[in-house]
């Protein structure tokens, strides 16, 4: 059992190692080449046999089974022949080969899905061949037809047939062309004239390459003669008769031919027919008179014969006339038939018979009818007249007359076009009559002058006037509307109350007038504010449209009936401020506008008494703040008044004096020593120590005017202040300043390098100023706080005091 297995295996190895080239040679096949022959050559003559042989050649293993070919041959791209087979060649005969066969031939090899064409063989058959003309009959009556017909019988394709006739010695003429689907063509022909005919017939062949004619056919003779059957007419009594006259007229035909037709025509309507002779009794009518015609017919050929006949009338056609001619409803209408006789001889007068008829029913038996016009009455109308002559009686009918009574027109309508009129515009009018046949004229009268005319003629039309403007609706009362459609009736006038009352009649608005509350345009805040938009005229509703200036929008609109309007502002606020217009407009479509309106918008009364408060607050405040550095500052002065200058050995009373011109000067003083007490210190060496007990003097006061602050210095304050400066005079005769005697001060621009000794310390901080002399210090005391530089408008007060206040 173990060696089983492997024994299976090998044998399946070996029966796929010999099925495997089997396999692959399925597939393994090219087609080499496809050749195509035309035998015995490309050219040839038209009847020669010809065959075209189409072979393959297929390359494969040696194990491929036979392979099957499909085989099409195509004639000028135009597939002619189509076979399958296991051969490798196959033979298409063309026998014999025609002129139809002619052109280029390929041949298509496919084997299973691989194909291969030939290249193209071109054959040309020359020659075409001649064509066979039988005719039906060769001798024949003129105008008689008879059948032609021309064969090519080995001939193929598509052939155009054309048969010609030769009468005598003159050219041939064509006389027809067929174009037929085979080999033969038939086709009537007819030869119009008696003599010896000579007819022959040829074809042409269309192909790719051209053209080609074939030769003419064998002429054959056709004799034709003269057929004898023109016929003969006699009218009796003559060609000329009178109404109710007999007439027979006899139609014949002098020929041994029995089937002979004969007819007799009038107007080309048979009156009678039969076999080779007829005859044919009438009574004159009015209409016969014309043109009779007797024609003898024998298959296609004919022969007439002519003979004009006149009946005379006895009498003429009645006439139906209409008086009068245009005629309305209410008038009197006459309608008259008369006759005018022409042989009076003939007719009996007192015999006639008129009838007058109303759409085909009679209405009266008189020659004359007279009745009034209405609607009911119209319509078409004729009369007949009966007349007997001779023992016959004559009916004529007159034309027919149309009788139809025009209707007066209708009172017209003025009305304005639209129904609405804006007064100061200029508008339409249309002028209307409800009833009045057409044409209808329309004259209208405005203001004071004719403004036109209108006529109105086909249904449909309107009778519309351009009116000028009118400033008031009384003014309609002026336009007066005539319409007229008869001239034997005087013109209609219209109405003018029915244009009232069809009329809306619109008064535009007037330049609206803007005005608010409060009335001055200044409002406080949180106040209401009433914007009022007033017009003095315009029909309305009237549409009342707010504008705010500063605003891109509308602030409000609102439609209403009468010629005023507000809209409120609640609680205005400061952007309620500015310019304000209104605009008016009502159906008049014109839109108006007011002058505009300022508006402020002031402070809130809490405002300005929290406003006021808060001044008040702040003047008591400052007031406060100025009395208590005042009163700090004549403290700070008292302090300081007392100046002593103290040496070593003695101590002597130190005279300080200030002129007019030095206050002056001291105005101008840069603003950094305005408002401090600047001293000089002067030691007088003469004088003692008891000099400084004696009593001072009472202090003098000096007002001084200080004027603007020198531009070239520093800004001051400005405002106004007493200046106090203290001047003790000399109580031992020291000489006044005034006298010649010297007056040493300090230096108001800071020049304290005039005493080497002195030390001047600037404290910018806290405006405290300390002068140190060498023989003894001289303490300034100042206030505590800053002391403020102020430009003085008004007077100065100069303190002289000089008394020796001690330390």
């Amino acid at each position: 059992m173990d060696s089983r297995p492997p024994n299976l295996l090998l044998l399946l190895l070996t029966g796929l190692l010999h099925l495997s080239p089997l396999a692959r040679g399925q597939g393994s096949y090219f087609i080499d080449a496809v050749g195509l022959t035309v035998l015995p050559s490309s050219t040839v003559e038209s009847g020669t046999p010809v065959t075209i042989h189409c072979q393959v050649t297929v390359n494969s293993e040696k194990n491929l089974p036979n392979l099957t070919h499909t085989f099409q041959l195509k004639k000028d791209d135009t597939p002619i022949h189509s076979t399958i087979t296991t051969e490798d060649r196959v033979v298409y005969n063309l026998n014999p080969a025609r002129a139809a066969d002619s052109g280029t031939y390929e041949c298509r090899v496919t084997v299973k899905d691989k194909s291969k064409s030939s290249f193209g063989e071109k054959l040309d058959v020359r020659g075409l061949q001649t064509p066979v003309l039988s005719l039906s009959k060769r001798t024949l009556y003129k105008g008689d037809d008879f059948m032609a017909t021309c064969s090519a019988p080995d001939e193929k394709g598509p052939l155009t047939f054309r048969f010609f006739q030769r009468f005598g010695n003159e050219e041939p003429q064509r006389m027809k062309q067929v174009a037929a689907t085979g080999n033969t063509s038939e086709t009537t022909l007819v030869l119009r004239n008696v003599g010896d005919y000579f007819l022959y017939c040829a074809y042409e062949i269309n192909m790719v390459s051209g053209t080609q004619h074939s030769n003419r056919s064998t002429e054959i003779q056709v004799i034709v003669t003269e057929l004898q059957i023109s016929p003969i007419m006699n009218v009796l009594p003559s060609h000329t008769v009178y109404e109710g006259d007999i007439i027979e007229v006899v139609c014949k035909v002098v020929n041994s031919l029995q089937d002979v037709n004969v007819y007799l025509t009038r107007d080309r309507r048979i009156l009678k027919e039969a076999k080779v002779s007829l005859s044919h009794r009438f009574i004159a009518q009015e209409g016969d008179s014309g043109e009779l015609v007797c024609k003898a017919e024998w298959g296609n050929v004919q022969k007439e014969t002519y003979q004009q006949i006149t009946v005379k009338e006895l009498f003429s056609k009645p006439r139906l006339t209409v008086e009068p001619l245009y005629m309305f409803e209410g008038d009197l209408l006459k309608l008259t038939c008369s006759v005018t006789v022409y042989v009076p001889e003939r007719i009996n007068n007192k015999a006639m018979v008129f009838i007058i008829y109303r759409d085909m029913v009679e209405v009266n038996r008189t020659q004359t009818y007279i009745m009034v016009a209405h609607a009911s009455r119209n319509g078409n109308y004729t009369c007949k007249a009966l007349i007997s002559s001779l023992g016959h009686s004559f009916v004529k009918e007159s034309p027919k007359v149309v009788v139809k009574a025009k209707v007066l027109v209708s009172k017209p309508v003025l009305s304005v076009v639209g129904g609405m009129l804006v007064l100061g515009t200029r508008f339409q009018l249309l002028c209307h009559s409800d009833i009045g046949t057409l044409p209808i004229k329309y004259t209208l009268h405005g203001p004071g002058k004719l403004i036109g005319d209108r006529l109105v003629s086909r249904p449909g039309e309107q009778a519309i006037f351009n009116a000028p403007a009118i400033f008031k609706s009384l003014d309609l009362n002026n336009f007066i509307c005539r319409a007229s459609n008869s001239q034997t009736h005087p013109a209609v006038v219209g109405s003018v109350q029915q244009l009232f009352d069809s009329t809306k009649v619109i008064e535009p608005v007037s330049k609206p007038v803007f005005s608010i509350d409060p009335s001055m345009g200044d409002v406080s805040e949180g106040q209401d504010l009433t914007l009022t938009c007033s017009v003095q005229k315009g029909t309305p509703p009237i549409t009342f449209t707010w504008y705010h200036a500063e605003t891109a929008g509308v602030l409000a609109s609102e439609n209403s009936n009468k010629l005023e309007e507000s809209y409120f502002i609640r609680n205005v606020m400061p952007e309620h401020k500015g310019e304000y217009y209104c605009e008016s407009s009502n159906p008049a479509n014109q839109t108006k506008r007011s002058y505009p309106v300022s508006i402020k918008v002031k402070l809130a009364r809490w405002k300005k008494g929290l406003i006021a408060g808060l001044c008040i607050v702040l003047v008591l405040a400052l007031v406060l703040v100025v009395a208590i550095k005042t009163r700090l500052l004549v403290c700070g002065r008292k302090r300081t008044g007392d100046l002593s200058v103290r040496k070593s050995a003695s101590t002597k009373l130190e005279r300080l004096s200030l002129t007019q011109a030095e206050v002056n000067q001291a105005a101008n003083v840069t603003p950094g020593i305005m408002g401090k007490s600047v001293w000089s210190e002067h030691v007088s060496g003469s004088e003692s120590d008891d000099q400084i007990s004696e009593p001072a003097p009472a202090p003098q006061y000096t007002e001084v005017s200080i004027g603007e602050a020198d531009p070239n210095r520093a800004p001051v304050k400005k405002g106004t202040d007493t200046v106090y400066s203290e001047v003790r005079k000399s109580m031992q005769g020291v000489p006044d300043p005034t006298d010649g005697g010297s007056v040493e001060y300090a230096d108001l621009n800071h020049d304290t390098d005039r005493h080497g000794n002195h030390d001047v310390q600037h404290d910018h901080g806290n405006q405290d100023v300390q002068h140190d002399h060498v023989d003894g210090p001289v303490q300034h005391d100042h206030v505590d706080g800053p002391v403020q530089h102020d430009h003085v408008d008004g007077p100065v007060s100069v303190d002289a005091n000089t008394a020796d206040q001690g330390e």
